[in-house]
């Protein structure tokens, strides 16, 4: 009787809530994965819990009955095994573990096996902003998913080791430069939802966090072609300036004169800039242009080349909209 009432209040604390709700421990569920992870991370929790409070009730009791008393006599040590003993304490851990590992495992190949219809997205991470890039070619600083549909993610990076983190989502993978990593998920909830960069990779790795937006059935069609089309929808300045967020200018280049890991962009064009071999250079169209496609061919003196190459990533109307945005910084404006 009091052993299945403590079976049935364990497998209510460790199931996952069935309503999406947040936890303690957890934000609310929004995706298809999420109740699997949560199941096993209570399990291992409540397993933790028990054992805790059952050695340290036992070690208590022994303190107390076992303690050192006036009149009686220190017991000689004994070196016979208790064989049961040793099976008992070895065995219980090992079956743990070994169920752990399993529900564990498990997990992982669901979450490393997209399905075969899933909606591809590639994932790229650089020191410190997230791009993805979606089948059509449009390139975002946010991650937009439609909702009830699978979406993979194809990852690499293009400098450090990032970590490509979704509490919501429960997935978490690492981004390494030279190779790809998958991982997949299916947002059930339309909202907006934080990613994090799980890894340390340098001083702004705190300020490397983007959105999932997850869009109601119906409704990720229509903005997928509108933002697609933001250049024809904009002036040139405009869509400069979004191309500048997007493509993760603001993180090495501010826009107010202040410094950063590479030059302002602030009163940049027409500016003379001396370069790293001495020479000078004038900020004019090819200039700008070439730094895009070839970031270590003229280095402004002062700064380190650790711009990665835009070559093949950057569209002609890109570039020129980038330009426009880049002239219109000369402080007659208003703009900062």
């Amino acid at each position: 009787m009091i052993l299945n009432g403590l079976i049935d209040m364990m497998t209510r604390l460790i199931r996952a809530p069935e309503d999406g709700g947040a936890t303690f421990w957890m934000p609310p569920q929004s995706s298809t994965m999420a109740g699997e992870v949560d199941w096993l991370f209570n399990l291992i929790l409540w397993i933790s819990v028990f054992f805790f409070v059952l050695i340290v009730v036992v070690m208590l009791v022994f303190v107390v009955k076992y303690r050192r008393r006036e009149g009686w006599e220190t017991a000689e040590a004994s070196t016979s095994p208790n064989t049961l003993l040793e099976i008992t304490w070895t065995g219980i851990p090992l079956a743990l573990v070994v169920v752990i590992f399993f529900f564990g495992f498990k997990s992982y190949l669901n979450m490393s096996t997209p399905p075969a219809n899933a909606y591809e997205i590639q994932v790229s991470g650089q020191k410190w902003n997230w791009s993805f890039t979606y089948p059509n070619g449009y390139v975002d600083q946010n991650l937009h998913v439609p909702a009830n549909r699978p979406v993979e993610l194809i990852m690499t990076s293009v400098d450090v080791i990032h970590s490509l983190y979704v509490p919501a989502f429960r997935i978490k993978m690492d981004l390494v430069p030279g190779r790809y990593s998958k991982t997949w998920f299916e947002a059930t909830r339309p909202g907006e939802y934080n990613i994090f960069c799980a890894e340390y990779c340098g001083t702004a790795h705190s300020d490397m966090s983007a959105m999932v937006i997850v869009h109601p059935s119906g409704e990720f069609e229509p903005w997928m072609e509108k933002a697609s089309n933001f250049l024809l929808t904009m002036t040139p300045e405009e869509g400069g300036r979004k191309v500048y967020e997007i493509r993760g200018c603001q993180q090495c280049h501010s826009v107010d004169g202040g410094p950063r890991t590479g030059p302002t962009l602030f009163k940049l064009f027409g500016k003379e800039e001396k370069l790293t071999d001495g020479s000078t250079v004038v900020v004019d169209e090819n200039y700008i242009r070439e730094s895009l496609l070839e970031p270590n061919a003229k280095v402004v003196a002062g700064f380190e080349a650790v711009m990665p190459t835009y070559q093949g990533r950057l569209k002609d109307d890109e570039i020129l909209a980038l330009i426009a945005y880049i002239k219109s910084l000369d402080g007659k404006t208003g703009e900062e």
